[in-house]
Order: C-alpha cells, then sequence, then structure tokens
C-alpha cells in the first residue's frame, strides 16, 4: 500500500510559488502582455489585438513592476524612445491606467496640428494619402476613413487615419516638450485622447513609459471571448498573427 510522501503538499506549494515568482519575474524585466480594447490606434492596432511589449526597450521604473510599488524613483539602464515607438506608458493624470501610442515629440520638441497635419519644430510631417482604411462596424456595415503614411523626421514611416482634417484636435496652439518628458498620438487621430489633451493625458513623463509594444502573438475580430476556445478559428484573424509592429 503506497504512501503519500512527506512534504508532498509543502513541495507542491513550493512550485506553485517558484512558479509565480518566474512569471512576475519575466513579466517586470522581460516581457508583458497587453490587449488592445479601443480603436485609438487604427490602423495600426485592432481592437481585440494581443501584444507583447518589452520591458527592457527603455530601462525600469516602479511601474515596471506589479502594482506600481513605491520602490524607486526614475529609471535605470535608461534607453531612449525613439520618435516612432508605439509605447505603453502609465497614464499621467492616473497611473493605474495603461495607455498606449505613438511617441512623436522629443524632450524639447515643438509640437503642433494645422489642418490635420502633424508640425514638428514648425515643420510639417510628410503625410502621403493611401488607399481608404475600410472597417466593419458591429452590424457588418463598412466604414471608410481617409488613410496616410506619416514620415516622420528620423524616417520612421507609420500609417495613420483621419476621419476629418477639421475636428476638434485637428487645430492645435503650440505644445511646449519638458525635459524628461515625450508627445503621444494615436495614429487614430480624430479619435484619441492623447498628449494634445492636457487635461487628461498630456505629456508623458519618462518615468511612466512601460515598455514597447514589440509584435502580436493573438488577435480576435471580438466575436467571442479570449477563453472561448472552440470560437477562435471563426474569430481569429490569422493574417495578423505574429506580426511585428510598425
Amino acid at each position: 500500500m503506497s504512501q503519500s510522501k512527506p512534504g508532498g503538499f509543502l513541495d507542491f506549494v513550493k512550485t506553485i510559488l517558484y512558479a509565480g515568482l518566474i512569471a512576475i519575474g519575466v513579466r517586470s524585466v522581460a516581457y508583458e502582455p497587453f490587449n488592445i480594447p479601443s480603436g485609438s490606434m487604427i490602423p495600426t492596432l485592432l481592437i481585440g489585438d494581443y501584444l507583447f511589449v518589452s520591458k527592457a526597450s527603455y530601462g525600469y521604473s516602479k511601474y515596471s513592476f506589479p502594482f506600481s510599488p513605491d520602490i524607486m524613483s526614475g529609471r535605470i539602464f535608461l534607453e531612449k524612445p525613439q520618435r516612432g515607438d508605439v509605447a505603453v506608458f502609465k497614464l499621467p493624470t492616473n497611473p493605474s491606467i495603461d495607455y498606449i501610442k505613438r511617441i512623436v515629440g522629443m524632450p524639447g520638441d515643438r509640437i503642433q496640428v494645422k489642418g490635420g497635419v502633424l508640425h514638428i519644430n514648425d515643420e510639417a510631417v510628410k503625410r502621403e494619402r493611401i488607399d481608404d482604411f475600410v472597417n466593419l462596424d458591429h452590424w457588418g456595415n463598412k466604414q471608410r476613413f481617409a488613410q496616410y503614411i506619416e514620415t516622420l523626421p528620423n524616417g520612421e514611416a507609420h500609417k495613420i487615419i483621419e476621419a476629418t482634417d477639421n475636428g476638434p484636435l485637428d487645430q492645435t496652439s503650440v505644445y511646449h516638450v519638458p525635459e524628461g518628458h515625450y508627445f503621444a498620438m494615436g495614429d487614430n487621430r480624430d479619435n484619441s485622447q492623447d498628449s494634445r489633451v492636457l487635461s487628461a493625458v498630456g505629456f508623458i513623463p519618462e518615468e511612466n513609459l512601460v515598455g514597447r509594444a514589440d509584435f502580436l502573438f493573438f488577435s480576435t475580430d471580438g466575436s467571442t471571448r479570449f477563453w472561448e476556445f472552440w470560437n477562435w478559428p471563426f474569430a481569429t484573424r490569422f493574417e495578423r498573427l505574429f506580426t511585428g509592429i510598425n
């Protein structure tokens, strides 16, 4: 007759604890998964995308760790974000909330939007009209938006969409980006609450950066929940799986 080994339950608890610590370590220093709940980064990121964020890309701050413990100030092993990076950051006005936007303004820059066109240091950023972005709404109706390739001063090019060039955030005053801060905008320019809205988002402190969005690992069109695996074949956007983020 077999008997349970002494300490068997304790070993099990230790295994679970070690696995949890490893998972927290990976999440803190390597990659953290995020999902996209809104359309502010269309066409680059769609609602229902799941992605990995590289935590090492910008070094580490207290916001790199679960629950943002107040164990340090500033950043260590800092790597400066590059203009054009798609970055996850803690909302400056409410650090319990994660935001994802594109870094377009660096410390010391002057940023302005005129007639829908981004200006950096008094120079209009080149944008080239391409085919419309076509989206399906919840009822399956097609929605068409003007789509452009925007090329930032460092040569980084990405797609943006504009519903109009006369929206509330298409004509702004000049923003002077403070030292140690960044200016971020959504690629869906008329449907993004971003650094243009100083009272809600504003400038992004270096400390608030969580990491750079690197690649998609899963994407669903919203017709099923993530855990409903039996519906994945019908809801998965297979063409978006394991693709880089530009």
